[in-house]
């Protein structure tokens, strides 16, 4: 009877204590290359680790919209971006003091027409172009890591 009380109480607890992923929004922006299409990597801010430009849904936008803006103000980059994510990745975003929220990732490709010298976040991040395959190793998130390689076998025509 006690253990039956338990379970009960855990299938109620349980979900309470978990939240869904909260969502954000990347641009994978690329280019053609010589063999494999060239993608912009740059810095993270806190872990100075490679990344796509990412951050958060904002309102009045689509996510698409949001995904270009980001590529904008975090690598000077404008563009020709499609309306349905090509992808997505999920990772543990660090917070300041140290806590940790879930984030889904909903990655937009966006085909380059131009970049910036002047840029939001021009003295804050590094940027780089990179072949995919070499920026499939550059970056942490297995799903990201995965498409980056599926892109890099299709040759370098976009």
């Amino acid at each position: 009877m006690m253990e039956n009380l338990r379970n009960w109480l855990r299938g109620i607890i349980a979900p309470l204590s978990t939240r869904p992923p909260a969502l954000q929004v990347a641009a994978l922006c690329l280019r053609d290359g010589t063999s494999e299409p060239d993608v912009l990597l740059v810095r993270s801010l806190d872990t100075r680790r490679w990344i796509i430009p990412k951050g958060w849904p904002m309102p009045g936008r689509t996510l698409s919209e949001a995904a270009a803006i980001e590529a904008w103000e975090e690598a000077g980059v404008k563009g020709r971006i499609d309306t349905t994510a090509c992808t997505s990745f999920g990772y543990a975003k660090r917070k300041r003091a140290g806590m940790q929220i879930d984030c889904e990732v909903q990655v937009f490709r966006l085909m380059v027409d131009s970049l910036a010298d002047s840029y939001p976040e021009a003295g804050k991040r590094e940027r780089k172009w990179v072949p995919a395959s070499k920026a499939a190793s550059n970056v942490r998130e297995p799903e990201l890591r995965a498409y980056l390689v599926g892109l890099s076998t299709r040759g370098g025509s976009l």
